[in-house]
């Protein structure tokens, strides 16, 4: 069976009667991403290295993750129980689950939290764990960072940018314990201890998933947001902005700003008909559609390209709903939606005499040719 492929592009007249403006950020970075893809959608030195304070917290909950249960008991030391700043008020000695110190350390970003999880991973040791966090970090070719602290307080050379955190904030984000505790704005762990989150998107702009906020005197004031729309992600970082109600303010004009790049449209119709192939005996020509109309979210104006794989000819007989092609539609090179093109409807296979006599008529229309 022949097979034929057709490619097909067209610019998808997206564009509403006003996009939101791009929006003007007073930050030391900052950065807007499809969470889907990672692509950046927009940008101000977003491999500058900068300290990051609280948001260093996404990489000790990851690797605590990779290397521990949520029902472990950890002891805390005195070393833990003594760091400074924001704190859940854990005592030296006491044990205490790595789920509730999870939750201690992304909700209230508490210190004395991230630093015992440090010492338990780490074995004991809160520099080895250092270790481990710069290691992890070379791995997922977050090239312009590096760790000194496990809580994030200011040190020198503790350093990373817009755009690693926001591809470790999406990496972390694939955990469903993490999807759970960020959307918290606020709990109750062992001890009757309530964290509260300092979170201020939570609950005020919609659709806001999480998912970090951090400030020292050094970094100022950061957070990496997550915010959901129809079909997609939208990531936005602002890092060392000068106040708390100015990082807020600019996250929520690149959250609305990035959500808006965003449209949700029928990317394959059920109702269309992609192909027509032959089949034969004077049956006349069998067409090829989709099963079901696929919807997904596009970046407003972008071209898609769609391209469609399908027989020439078919044998027969066909039932109708039978697979006998495909059609695939990309965004720039990535795959977006994919579908089965099947038969719109059955057609049954001539008997012998039925095909028979098609063949005289054939071989009789030919010879009149000649005749002509």
């Amino acid at each position: 069976m022949k097979l034929r492929l057709l490619a097909l592009a067209a610019v998808l007249l997206l564009v509403p009667p006003a996009l939101a403006a791009t929006p003007r950020v007073n930050a030391r970075a900052y950065l807007v991403e499809d969470g889907r893809t990672g692509e950046v959608l927009l940008a101000g030195n977003p491999r500058r290295q900068v300290p990051i304070a609280s948001i260093t917290k996404l990489m000790t909950v990851l690797l605590t993750l990779e290397h521990s249960r949520l029902s472990d008991l950890v002891t805390v030391s005195p070393q833990a129980a003594d760091v400074g700043e924001s704190s859940a008020r854990l005592q030296a000695g006491e044990q205490i689950s790595v789920r509730d110190l999870l939750e201690a350390a992304l909700i209230q970003s508490a210190n004395d939290a991230a630093w015992a999880l440090a010492e338990y991973v780490g074995r004991g040791s809160e520099p080895r764990f250092v270790v481990m966090m710069n290691r992890r970090a070379r791995q997922l070719g977050l090239t312009d960072t590096h760790f000194v602290r496990p809580d994030g307080l200011d040190a020198a050379g503790h350093v990373s940018s817009a755009r690693d955190v926001t591809t470790l904030a999406r990496i972390l984000m694939r955990k469903p314990a993490v999807r759970r505790i960020v959307v918290m704005r606020d709990a109750t762990i062992s001890g009757g201890r309530r964290l509260h989150t300092w979170n201020d998107l939570l609950g005020s702009f919609p659709g806001v998933v999480g998912v970090k906020t951090g400030h020292t005197r050094a970094a100022g004031w950061s957070e990496i947001a997550a915010a959901r729309g129809p079909g997609v992600t939208v990531y936005a970082t602002v890092l060392g902005s000068p106040g708390r109600s100015q990082r807020n303010g600019d996250l929520v004009d690149l959250l609305t700003w990035g959500l808006g790049q965003f449209r949700v449209v029928q990317v394959v119709s059920a109702s269309r008909v992609y192909a027509r192939a032959e089949t034969g005996y004077g049956r006349g020509t069998l067409d090829l559609v989709a099963p079901h109309s696929l919807r997904r979210a596009v970046v407003v104006g972008r071209p898609l390209v769609e391209r469609v794989v399908a027989p020439l000819g078919v044998k027969l007989p066909v039932r109708r709903g039978d697979p006998l092609g495909e059609v695939r539609v990309y965004e720039r090179g990535r795959l977006l939606a994919r579908s089965p093109l099947v038969a719109a409807r059955s057609i049954s296979k001539p008997g012998v005499l039925d095909r028979g006599g098609w063949y005289l008529k054939r071989a009789a229309h030919n010879m009149w040719g000649w005749v002509q």
